[in-house]
């Protein structure tokens, strides 16, 4: 009777410690999120939170100064303004962390927000989609281009044009959103 062979005992396999890594993010997986959520600011902040840019994920408005941008689109037909009623315009810096993720114009009608909505858009830097978010908005998609539009900063990787609409089917809002290519560097 043959006995088998010992094998020599395998020496203790290396154990490898290694920080986790996000993998890269794409083009896909960012407008994934946006469609998502009636709320840029809302999608922004998922984003935030979920590629590890900063934490919190917490996204605030910062104002810039008037850029001559005109929208592509007749305002007072678009937005259904009816005499008396006037347009303002909110044009932002969405930041997360440090990084800008998104350049946006927000034309609105005051009249359909309350008093207190207004104030909080002309002196904080709380982003449109929360200060008006219990209105119940939905957002319409209208447009939507990879990369850079006319107006967007350099570095643009895609450029949103929507509408937010109230319950009652009335305009809101018209914006153009121009995402930057910080949403997709690595966290």
């Amino acid at each position: 009777m043959t006995l088998p062979a010992i094998q020599p005992p395998l020496p203790p396999a290396a154990t490898v410690i290694e920080s986790p890594r996000r993998a890269p993010s794409t083009l896909e997986e960012f407008e994934a999120v946006l469609r998502r959520h009636d709320s840029a600011t809302l999608a922004l902040e998922e984003w935030c939170a979920a590629r590890g840019i900063a934490q919190p994920g917490t996204i605030l408005a910062e104002t810039l100064p008037p850029s001559g941008a005109r929208p592509d689109v007749d305002l007072a037909a678009t937005l259904a303004t009816t005499p008396g009623e006037t347009i303002a315009l909110r044009n932002v810096a969405l930041r997360c962390g440090s990084r800008v993720l998104s350049v946006a114009w927000n034309w609105y009608v005051p009249s359909r927000l309350t008093p207190d909505m207004n104030a909080a858009l002309a002196s904080t830097n709380i982003p449109f989609g929360k200060v008006v978010a219990p209105l119940g908005f939905t957002r319409q998609p209208l447009a939507s281009v990879s990369g850079r539009a006319e107006n967007c900063p350099a570095g643009t990787i895609s450029t949103h044009r929507a509408m937010l609409v109230l319950p009652d089917g009335k305009p809101l809002a018209y914006l153009v959103e121009c995402y930057t290519a910080a949403n997709l560097a690595p966290g």
